[in-house]
């Protein structure tokens, strides 16, 4: 999936577009692009001279140069021609209004870097590879949401690499795609990386980002799952309930990161905390909202048994939740409050409280994180794992328990 603009290529050169299925399934294509090594035909437009790095066609008459037309631009803009290089092809710092300024004054002038030549010189691809387990659910789609914006304004283009269960799938993305295509670094999506993989791309100078929890030997971020937890539960408890369950993903299929196992013990540590014992406290949902609404219609069918507080390990499973809860004629937070955590858009419209995380940050942080490594001096890379805050949004799904003292259990 790229983002970048056209290169141009002497009228020698026929640009051949191989398509190549992404080995994942994910519907991305790889293209390659490759020069024609036969003769120029009879029907072919006068030959035409390249500039090496910014690949600009020219006239072959002597009448302009490629450095002739990037003094037009730096003048236009206002800017020396150094800053010019630097702006067009995003080697050194420039500021975002100075970069923006250039990129008016090339336009203008209809002058194109090719990025394929430019790497010759460079050595860089401006390409980042990412790693991710899913591309159609709202978290991570708005990480990738968060990670392509931050790599569009510092110049990058973004290659994705859906990565199944399947083993031999993931060593050939590893061993083949990001090793032997041209990226020049990797932003892992809640996946963990292994020593083996880290390793193999950190010996060929490629820098690591990854999101979602402690990775050895790279920069991580993540938000705390356990505390988000708790802090979820923790506001339950504060409004009087004891029946409270969680609803959350399945803890014998786990994420990367244990992040379904992770939010059950920081609920757990919550009513332990509060002194709290609750004899059926879990049930395992699909992080959707069609899983919220079939666990929802089984739990709360009988009033003689059912919570008065549900905590639901993603939003989508707290709007499945109460979707099945109106249908059952229960009040909304009269007989029954909900709370969940992402900070989901559906999440106001359906007056759900929340702990609200970023996942688009979480991308935009990621990509700083990179390109801080990629700016750098070569040196050991760094290592911190960055813990993001998440923040409580109260809304009207949650409310004091109203139910008389002699029904508690």
């Amino acid at each position: 999936m790229h983002n970048g603009g056209v290169p141009y290529y002497s009228a020698g050169e026929r640009s051949h577009l191989a398509s190549v299925p992404h080995p994942a399934g994910s519907g991305y294509t790889v293209r390659s692009v490759e020069p024609d090594p036969h003769r120029r035909g009879p029907s072919d437009p006068p030959e035409r001279a390249s500039s090496p790095l910014w690949g600009v066609t020219l006239p072959s008459d002597g009448g302009l140069s490629s450095m002739s037309i990037l003094a037009d631009v730096a003048r236009i803009a206002g800017v020396s021609k150094s800053t010019a290089s630097r702006a067009l092809s995003g080697r050194g710092y420039v500021s975002d209004v100075t970069r923006h300024r250039v990129e008016a004054a090339a336009a203008e002038l209809g002058y194109v870097v090719s990025t394929a030549a430019a790497s010759l010189v460079t050595g860089r691809t401006r390409n980042v590879g990412v790693v991710i387990p899913y591309i159609n659910r709202w978290y991570f789609a708005e990480v990738l949401e968060g990670i392509e914006s931050a790599l569009i304004r510092a110049g990058y283009d973004l290659t994705l690499y859906r990565l199944s269960t399947d083993i031999d799938l993931r060593r050939r993305v590893f061993d083949y795609f990001l090793v032997r295509k041209r990226v020049d670094a990797v932003i892992s999506v809640a996946i963990a990386l292994s020593q083996h993989e880290v390793q193999m791309l950190q010996a060929l100078g490629k820098p690591l980002v990854g999101i979602g929890g402690r990775i050895d030997g790279i920069p991580t971020l993540s938000i705390d799952d356990v505390e988000t937890a708790r802090l979820a539960t923790e506001h339950l408890l504060s409004l009087g309930h004891t029946r409270i369950m969680h609803i959350g993903g399945d803890q014998n299929e786990q994420m990367d990161f244990r992040v379904h196992s992770q939010r059950y013990v920081g609920f757990r540590r919550a009513l332990e905390a509060a002194r709290v014992e609750v004899d059926d406290d879990f049930r395992e949902a699909d992080f959707s909202i069609q899983g919220g609404y079939g666990v929802g219609l089984a739990v709360l069918g009988d009033p003689r048994t059912r919570p008065t507080a549900i905590f639901a390990g993603c939003d989508e499973i707290a709007i499945g939740v109460m979707t099945a809860a109106r249908q059952l004629g229960i009040a909304i937070p009269a007989e029954l409050s909900i709370i969940g955590v992402d900070g989901h858009p559906l999440a106001e419209m359906h007056g759900l409280t929340t702990v609200t995380q970023n996942p688009g940050d979480q991308g935009r942080r990621a990509v700083d994180l990179l390109l801080g490594q990629l700016d750098a001096v070569p040196a050991a890379p760094p290592t911190e794992h960055l813990v993001l805050p998440t923040t409580l949004t109260v809304r009207t799904s949650t409310a004091m328990r109203r139910e008389p003292a002699t029904a508690r259990r």
